[in-house]
């Protein structure tokens, strides 16, 4: 068995059958998900080359619950602007947003989850008070969501510009020093709002 800190190593073999290193025996993509839900750490490796390929198993899981009918999480609204962001220059700000927002949205629906037990067995005004931490979910999102966007301005801080047909008059160099002065000064602004949001 590996050390309780350590991920179990699942290997997939070349049928696709995924064996557990820890267990010695061969488990399912159903198997897996049940281990995320109880927190258990795992890494999944390519049985021939030893090739790390956790990310792509945890999305094909992902796949397959959502095709379960009834267990769609992901708006097609969602699918469509995460797949715009592939390639783009947000793309490396993306992975650190989505972290950061899932880690505070599991925080309070710790909260939530362990109010709700109490409130059984309360009044129906005490329930509502209870359940009051639904509506400071949603009020994070939102935070959340501004916050992005506005990382999503810095990062584009100059709107586009309609074509010309005369060639511009070139810029001084202290205009120039400017705007690159400015432009660090918004990357740096950006920083510490994703500072803030981990925090």
């Amino acid at each position: 068995m590996p050390a309780k800190q350590d991920p179990v190593v699942i290997k997939k073999y070349a049928n696709r059958r995924l064996y557990n290193t820890g267990t010695s025996t061969y488990v399912t993509l159903e198997d897996l998900a049940q281990m995320v839900k109880r927190g258990e750490e795992f890494t999944v490796q390519d049985a021939k080359t030893g090739e790390d390929i956790t990310h792509p198993v945890l999305t094909q899981i992902i796949f397959e619950l959502e095709n379960k009918e009834g267990q769609n999480m992901l708006p097609i609204s969602f699918l469509r602007q995460l797949i715009s962001f592939y390639g783009d220059q947000m793309q490396m700000v993306v992975p650190s947003f989505l972290e950061q927002s899932m880690i505070a949205f599991a925080k309070e629906q710790e909260r939530f989850r362990e109010q709700m037990k109490e409130a059984i067995g309360k009044t129906p005004m005490e329930m509502m008070q209870a359940a009051m931490p639904m509506k400071a979910i949603e009020e994070q999102t939102r935070r959340n969501i501004e916050l992005f966007q506005n990382a999503m301005r810095m990062f584009t801080p100059f709107p586009p510009q309609p074509p010309q047909r005369e060639e511009p008059a070139p810029r001084s160099e202290s205009s120039q020093k400017d705007d690159l002065q400015e432009l660090k000064e918004q990357i740096a602004a950006m920083q510490r709002k994703l500072d803030q949001l981990s925090s």
